[in-house]
């Protein structure tokens, strides 16, 4: 009877790199578009603001998107009275604390609603009130220096979102029986 050896061997080998990952972010933007007219109706100026989203905005957001069953709201612009210092902003800022500006309310009624229409489904997702703005009637003659966006028509009880400082062109004077019509057009952007 023969006698058969058999050797084996297995050698296994595994490598493992860590690959970069799906990373994306989301950039939250937004500007005040603002259009200011003559009592005869003639454009007195024009100008264009981006914004910024501040905490309370940003946090608004996630909490009704991601916790909100049933949420709904109501969106209200305000204006910024335009001090020779200038306008400051900030990302801390509220609608009941907010030491770099001052609300302006010399205009007829409260601040006005927000009727937004669709969000776009592209990349970005865009969402404005350009197909009815928000219309201001002046009703002293100052300056006006910015733009806020709120979820209360009066008082500060509200959630601060987001504010524009006109820093260019600049503040702007406006004097009474101008009518301000604002839009505010806001985007989501995964990059």
């Amino acid at each position: 009877m023969g006698i058969e050896n058999s050797r084996s061997s297995e050698i296994v080998s595994c490598s493992m790199t860590k690959g970069s990952g799906n990373t994306e972010k989301l950039v939250a933007a937004g500007y005040f578009n603002v259009i200011c007219y003559k009592e005869n109706g003639d454009i007195k100026w024009e100008g264009k603001h981006p914004n910024l989203v501040v905490n309370t905005g940003l946090q608004s957001m996630n909490t009704n998107h991601f916790k909100g069953s049933s949420y709904t709201a109501s969106f209200f612009i305000g204006l910024v009275t335009g001090p020779a210092a200038g306008t400051t902003f900030a990302a801390g800022d509220t609608l009941a604390s907010h030491s770099g500006w001052t609300e302006s309310t010399a205009y007829s009624g409260n601040r006005p609603a927000v009727t937004f229409g669709t969000a776009s489904t592209a990349d970005p997702s865009v969402i404005t009130n350009s197909s009815s703005p928000s219309s201001f009637t002046m009703n002293a003659t100052l300056v006006v220096g910015g733009a806020f966006l709120c979820t209360v028509n009066t008082g500060t009880s509200g959630i601060l979102f987001s504010a524009s400082d006109f820093a260019s062109p600049g503040d702007r004077s406006v004097v009474s029986g101008d009518v301000l019509n604002v839009t505010y057009t806001f985007s989501l952007d995964a990059s």
